[in-house]
């Protein structure tokens, strides 16, 4: 049997760069001969896809937080059966741009939800399952929407006011003082090239 594949998860609020940064750390892990899959949250898979276009989208009735809670995690139990295991079986490794993080930071932090239902569902989604190595981007929330806004096709999320996302920074960065060898904080109001730099030398060092 081969060697499993490693879990990298990349994190932050809106406009915070994941999406292009998510490229470098394909582009290191492949550059050292490592088999890549590079995925998403919400999404990931075609079913994940088509939750990922309910939990994003605009609805006459709003989305309550618990609504949204369920979509997140049935969306994330079809990416991990459908892709993210079998790749990491394969000894692949995953890039992922969010994952459970995610669900504690906005509708943990954000939203306000039980820490218990959010622990429960994530035992029950992932089992024994966590991400390797979390890159957290963090950046002052005014500047995130700023960029997010500038970039236009806004979803919900990027429709949240300052309170809100500030309350996602904290909850992020919660997580990542309770776990420091997992989680790698990156300043992500540097410019790009710095910013690259930094994902780099955390993947030197950590991987």
């Amino acid at each position: 049997m081969g060697t499993r594949g490693r879990l990298i998860t990349l994190e932050g609020g809106e406009g915070a760069g994941k999406s292009t940064q998510t490229a470098t750390v394909v582009d290191w892990l492949q550059g050292r001969g490592r088999r890549v899959l590079r995925t998403r949250e919400p999404g990931g898979s075609p079913l994940a896809e088509a939750i990922r276009a309910l939990v994003l989208g605009q609805w006459d009735e709003g989305v309550t937080p618990q609504t949204e809670l369920l979509l997140m995690f049935a969306a994330r139990a079809a990416h991990v059966a459908a892709t993210i295991e079998p790749a990491l079986a394969r000894g692949e490794d995953v890039v992922c741009d969010r994952f459970i993080d995610a669900s504690w930071a906005y509708q943990g932090a954000g939203r306000g939800l039980d820490d218990g239902v959010l622990g429960t569902l994530e035992t029950l989604v992932l089992g024994r399952l966590r991400p390797d190595l979390v890159l957290l981007f963090d950046l002052p929330p005014d500047i995130g929407l700023a960029r997010a806004h500038r970039r236009g096709k806004g979803n919900r999320f990027e429709a949240e006011d300052l309170a809100f996302m500030t309350r996602v920074r904290q909850g992020y960065r919660a997580r990542a003082d309770a776990d420091e060898d997992r989680y790698a904080l990156i300043d992500a109001a540097a410019a790009p090239d710095q910013v690259r730099d930094a994902v780099r030398r955390v993947l030197e060092q950590r991987l």
